[in-house]
């Protein structure tokens, strides 16, 4: 019988695990999510104190509890020397051990490729190592990406070097540990932290060197084209979140209530930014001027921090108080609650109003239109669906929009509709008195 349990905490929007190791009344925590509180409480359900908290290296995609933690619990913070924490820390790297509960060790072992300063974490007990906590090195299927740290944190590194430190972290650390030790990786399937995850939640040193690519044998320099290539955008919040979770974030229930709300059908400024996030239809109907329509779904967070720099101060809108309430939490994901100007909910009827896609027109006269196409580049066969189209990615149109022609009506298309809604929200804020039209889920007539 073990001596220990693992409890995986999953964040869908962010595709983020962070975990809970349990041993005896001892908690140990490792890459915590902004809300402490499911810790807190999986801690009390099982009569246990939280005596550290883990982090394998400062994340880009999110803003973890760590400083948070620490100032509540009074516990340590572990982390590598290397990060350069502004917080109070231990230092935890290669060879360093954590002895808790009934004899259970975590071990640091210095994993750099997605970052120069991530670390992975063994778990043994007995003598055996059973799992390791990889962070953004190992995922299932996937390894992370090595090309988020060329201009933020203390170490900074070129992708090609890291891609290399990445190679020789999976082939001298990680690789030599046995086959059976369990993998637990920071992220799943639909994190921009890596390119090709697989849906799966946990692994097996063993199973990775069999179905993992980046396992496969091959030459350094193969691994770093093949590592390079593909590779997603980066969105503009991550060396915002690099550099705040360095730092340390600010409680999060009381940076989630200080966030100022305004009256119903409260009027912003004038060219204010506003993202919008009630469901396209009642957008289209009616809108703020220049609002941008992201919508309240699992990825609001994504692309709010995609779209919006973490240097814009914004309005936040929903249909009512209780999606206003979820707006500003999601935000707070990426500790862009510290940025809202202010929230409400909007109702008003009358405000500026988008035309629906018409297809019977479009079909009859494609020539008439130009056709915007805000997918990624990697996801463009045979120069897209419409000849002709332009593309431009949707983590960019707010900087290239004037690249759009100004002499036709605009439709806009992305592969299911949620992109293209924010798309269209964009282009007809920006081009002032030009029909915008949103494709929407038509687009899917299109497709193969």
């Amino acid at each position: 019988m073990r001596n220990y349990s693992i409890k995986q905490f999953e964040d869908k929007g962010l595709a983020h695990f962070s975990y809970a190791v349990l041993s005896g009344s001892e908690v140990i925590l490792i890459d915590p999510a902004r809300d402490p509180q499911p810790y807190y409480d999986f801690a009390g359900d099982h009569g246990a104190e939280i005596k550290g908290v883990i982090e394998t290296h400062p994340h880009a995609d999110f803003v973890s509890s760590h400083l948070e933690i620490h100032r509540q619990k009074g516990v340590l913070i572990y982390t590598s020397e290397l990060v350069g924490a502004d917080y109070p820390y231990q230092s935890f790297d290669e060879g360093d051990e954590i002895v808790f509960g009934n004899d259970v060790r975590l071990r640091a072992v210095h994993t750099p490729g997605h970052s120069p300063d991530s670390i992975s974490i063994v778990l043994s007990e007995k003598g055996k190592d059973k799992a390791v906590f990889t962070g953004d090195t190992l995922f299932i299927g996937d390894v992370g990406r090595p090309d988020l740290r060329e201009k933020t944190g203390k170490m900074q590194a070129k992708r090609e070097e890291l891609a290399r430190m990445m190679y020789n972290t999976l082939r001298s650390k990680l690789m030599e540990l046995d086959d059976d030790v369990v993998v637990y990786p920071a992220h799943g399937s639909g994190s921009l932290c890596g390119k090709a995850m697989s849906d799966a939640k946990q692994s097996t040193i063993g199973a990775e060197k069999v179905g993992n690519y980046a396992l496969q044998p091959m030459d350094e320099d193969d691994f770093v084209d093949l590592l390079l290539e593909d590779q997603p955008f980066i969105p503009k919040y991550f060396p915002y979140d690099v550099d705040l979770n360095k730092q340390g974030a600010p409680a999060y229930r009381d940076s989630v209530n200080k966030v100022r709300k305004f009256d119903e059908n409260f009027q912003p400024e004038e060219g204010a930014l506003v993202v919008d996030g009630r469901p396209d239809h009642f957008f289209k109907k009616s809108h703020i001027k220049g609002a941008i329509n992201i919508m309240l779904d699992n990825k609001f967070e994504t692309w709010l921090g995609s779209i919006v720099g973490p240097d814009e101060a914004y309005y936040l809108v929903a249909q009512n108080e209780q999606d206003l309430a979820r707006l500003i939490q999601k935000a707070a994901k990426i500790g862009y609650e510290l940025n809202i100007k202010g929230t409400f909910v909007y109702t008003r009827q009358g405000g500026e109003q988008m035309d629906k896609f018409d297809k019977k027109a479009f079909e009859s006269e494609k020539q008439a239109y130009t056709v915007l196409d805000v997918r990624n580049v990697s996801e463009l066969k045979d120069n897209g669906i419409f000849k002709g189209a332009i593309n431009i990615p949707l983590p960019e149109l707010r900087e290239r929009v004037d690249e759009i022609p100004a002499d036709k009506p605009v439709v806009v298309h992305c592969s299911g509709g949620y992109r293209s809604a924010v798309g269209s929200s964009i282009v007809e804020g920006a081009l002032n008195g030009q029909q915008v039209m949103d494709m929407g889920e038509a687009i899917k007539d299109y497709m193969d």
